[in-house]
């Protein structure tokens, strides 16, 4: 029976979030698998964030598995990518990649990531033979939020006028820029606002940008019940950098605060070791561990340099 690649509707995200869930709790062994994931949600937000980049795998008019590529500026990675298990091993994923991968080289990404198994050779195999090469771990982290309050050189996004949230968005791009030329979270920061899913923190240093990070909050979101979630965060790399990515993850811990959320999660990679160690340091501990793999098989933002929080899943 063949199967076809067409892209994700509407009608297909509960669907397409029903094979995600079996799909990953089967791999992992879940006594029942479409518990995966709690009550976090990852399908349908991206996908209303850019539906351009979701594929779907149909096969007789059935969905059997779906893709989504995501899109930050120059930088973009792709998943949760998931197959229905009554389709393992039977090239459906290769498919669902081709057609992210092609998806990037329309729009121009210069560096593509993912975040898969560190222990799974079949997994790395299918992603190398599209050019992606596993790199360094990356660790997700936990820590319990402490009652602590958002300093005056702190803001909310979703607290400034609209004139405000323009110029916030522009020096976003612009400190995003400092890290990897062409990165870009403004679509990402106001689809979080525009879906409810959280809010932004942004970090200020006299009337510069120092730090940002989105983060999602509750059931729902990526985060999940009692759980503050940063997507995304980063502050100027500069030698008050280490300094001020800890002001940023205070920042985060007191928004987590202020929703009543009792957990903090970021992910970080390995190869930013001093961000690693500050999280250590604070406090975090990590509960998943990764591998990130980029096409090209190049550094990208994952360098010593870089104070930034992600995990690509």
């Amino acid at each position: 029976m063949k199967s076809s690649i067409r892209s994700l509707q509407a009608p297909d995200l509960a669907e397409a979030d029903h094979i995600f869930r079996l799909a990953f709790g089967t791999f992992i062994g879940l006594p029942e698998p479409t518990q995966f994931g709690g009550d976090a949600s990852y399908i349908a937000a991206r996908w209303r964030t850019n539906a351009i980049g979701a594929f779907a795998a149909e096969t007789e008019g059935k969905l059997i598995g779906s893709n989504l590529a995501t899109s930050w500026g120059s930088f973009g990675f792709f998943g949760p990518l998931s197959v229905h298990p009554d389709w393992w091993n039977q090239g459906i994923a290769k498919q669902l990649v081709a057609a992210v991968v092609e998806q990037f080289e329309h729009w121009g990404t210069q560096q593509v990531g993912l975040f898969t198994f560190p222990n799974s050779p079949k997994h790395h195999a299918l992603y190398q033979k599209f050019g992606f090469y596993p790199q360094y771990l990356t660790a997700v982290m936990a820590k319990a939020v402490a009652p602590i309050a958002l300093p005056s050189s702190a803001s909310r996004y979703s607290q400034l006028s609209e004139a405000d949230q323009s110029q916030a968005l522009s020096a976003s791009r612009a400190l995003a820029n400092t890290i990897f030329a062409g990165l870009d979270l403004s679509t990402e920061i106001v689809a979080v606002q525009a879906q409810s899913l959280g809010d932004t923190v942004l970090l200020w240093d006299d009337d510069e940008l120092a730090g940002f990070a989105l983060c999602h909050y509750g059931a729902g979101t990526e985060a999940g019940s009692d759980t503050c979630y940063v997507k995304f965060g980063a502050v100027r790399s500069r030698p008050q950098a280490g300094t001020q990515f800890a002001q940023l993850l205070s920042l985060c811990e007191a928004l987590a605060a202020s929703q009543g959320m009792t957990r903090l999660l970021a992910g970080v990679n390995t190869s930013r070791q001093e961000a690693y160690c500050r999280m250590i340091a604070l406090g975090f501990r990590t509960e998943i561990t990764g591998v990130a793999m980029q096409k090209p098989n190049e550094p990208g933002y994952n360098r010593p340099d870089v104070f930034a929080l992600d995990d690509w899943r």
